[in-house]
């Protein structure tokens, strides 16, 4: 198993922190989000990984180098970042190429997400927040019948469950290929500025994907400045 984590984006609504650098190396807790990613793939035993990078790239590079804390790391550039991420996933569509999580870069989290994520018994997996109720930021894992039918900020009219999604994405070799092909229906409509979640509908459906609930575990995402603080004071004295 490898992991693909995506962090290539400029982050504009944490400008004020991302134009100095990008939103993986904001530091929480004295050490950054990318090494914390690293550090908790080599606890799950995952020793590869690929970073699809594009905004100020040379920071992420110098970083991390081509190895860190035990993992391989190698890297992939995306000169479309400025369109949707839609555009980072198909570029590591090369590196679909084994059992893989797919990451979004902008998380700070307890290792036992991951763990639960990579230990599922579903080979296609998504993390699921069941606390959590969208209030219109949110992206939501949506299950109906026992799989996953969306995972987005839209909700559709009927489902059985959902919660906020982590961001992170299990896929099992075989099925790489149906995340390639939902891709690139979007793509070859010249839909750039998609997100790649959107885009994920038509795997969605000709794929089983299973869900792992994570409610009391905690995590946040960051997107906005007082994710930074909730960040500092509510989640890293848990971890």
């Amino acid at each position: 198993m490898k992991a693909v984590i995506l962090a290539a984006g400029v982050g504009k609504r944490l400008w004020p922190i991302t134009q100095h650098q990008p939103k993986c190396l904001i530091e929480i807790g004295g050490r950054t989000l990318l090494s914390r990613y690293l550090e908790a793939l080599a606890g799950a035993h995952i020793r590869q990984a690929t970073i699809v990078v594009g905004y100020k790239q040379e920071m992420i590079r110098a970083a991390v180098g081509g190895e860190c804390r035990g993992v391989e790391i190698s890297y992939l550039v995306n000169e479309e970042f400025h369109r949707g991420s839609i555009s980072s996933l198909w570029i590591a569509r090369t590196s679909l190429n084994d059992d893989v999580i797919i990451m979004d870069a902008d998380v700070l989290f307890h290792r036992e997400i991951l763990r639960r994520l990579v230990a599922s018994p579903f080979p296609n997996c998504l993390l699921m927040d069941d606390t959590v109720k969208q209030t219109g930021e949110e992206c939501m894992v949506v299950v109906q019948g026992g799989r996953v039918i969306a995972l987005s900020k839209q909700m559709p009219e009927r489902y059985d469950v959902a919660g906020e999604g982590v961001g992170f994405l299990k896929v099992r070799r075989a099925d790489t290929g149906h995340v390639v092909e939902s891709l690139r229906g979007f793509i070859e409509q010249g839909r750039w500025d998609m997100e790649y979640e959107d885009a994920l509908l038509p795997y969605f459906q000709q794929v089983k994907v299973g869900h792992e609930k994570i409610g009391g575990l905690p995590w946040t995402e960051i997107d906005f400045p007082e994710d930074v603080t909730k960040a500092e004071r509510e989640i890293l004295p848990q971890l």
